[in-house]
């Protein structure tokens, strides 16, 4: 859905929290540039509004959409997840997602892998994985690789900390440009993190105080805009140094 808007944006209510029937853009005084309308808006006449309660989100050149939290995760083909072994069998093992069933994983769905080197894992063994197929009625299925059979990132993700939080906190961690507020901790500090589309962000960093304020900081950064997660970021590290 396209509709004919001016480059004014309107900052006041980008990254705010939008309910059904807030108008969100007035095009009336608007002309001379398309901007793309995503999910959970609509258009009536000159009016952009809300149709559901989330976030509303914005990302260059013009594109607006209602960004939506969720605790329940529901899987589509090629998302990126972090799940938790929980059964081994002989063909393959069963993985918690946090989706409403188990996922399938193939001991085959490895790079490289054979009926001769069949990778183990013990239950609780946190894994980097995409999401291959989801079928009504059927457990989704996963897999150590990607589409061209590489293992790439995927995998085991050994030590660290893994947390859990919202798809929307998820989805706003692997926004591209890079979220503010991993930009601002990574100008400070060394650490890894694999972020998952089904809310579970796993960090690891040499030193555990370094776990625990990226952790902390991406945590309390889903309710704030950029600016205010930079700032955030700017003051949590103040203290740490002091």
């Amino acid at each position: 859905m396209s509709a004919k808007a001016s480059s004014v944006l309107p900052s006041s209510l980008i990254d705010q929290i939008v309910v059904p029937g807030d108008v969100v853009l007035d095009l009336s005084n608007m002309t001379n540039q398309t901007i793309k309308l995503g999910s959970g808006l609509r258009q009536d006449s000159d009016a952009i509004s809300a149709m559901r309660a989330g976030k509303l989100s914005y990302s260059k050149p013009n594109k607006y959409w209602v960004q939506i939290s969720h605790k329940r995760y529901i899987p589509r083909p090629e998302d990126h997840v972090l799940g938790i072994v929980v059964e081994s069998k002989a063909d393959n093992f069963w993985v918690d997602i946090k989706g409403p069933q188990l996922a399938l994983l193939p001991v085959l769905a490895f790079e490289g892998g054979t009926r001769r080197n069949i990778p183990k894992f013990e239950v609780g063994t946190l894994l980097y994985r995409r999401v291959v197929k989801t079928n009504t009625g059927m457990n989704p299925e996963v897999s150590c690789t990607d589409a061209s059979g590489k293992a790439a990132s995927f995998g085991p993700l050994r030590d660290g900390f893994m947390f859990e939080t919202s798809t929307g906190l998820s989805r706003m961690l692997l926004s591209s440009p890079t979220c503010p507020v991993i930009e601002a901790l990574g100008k400070k500090l060394s650490f890894e993190i694999a972020v998952g589309l089904n809310g579970r962000v796993w960090v690891n960093a040499a030193a555990p105080r370094t776990v625990i304020i990226v952790s902390n900081a991406m945590m309390n950064s889903e309710s704030l805009s950029g600016t205010q997660q930079r700032i955030m970021v700017e003051k949590l590290l103040a203290k740490i140094s002091d």
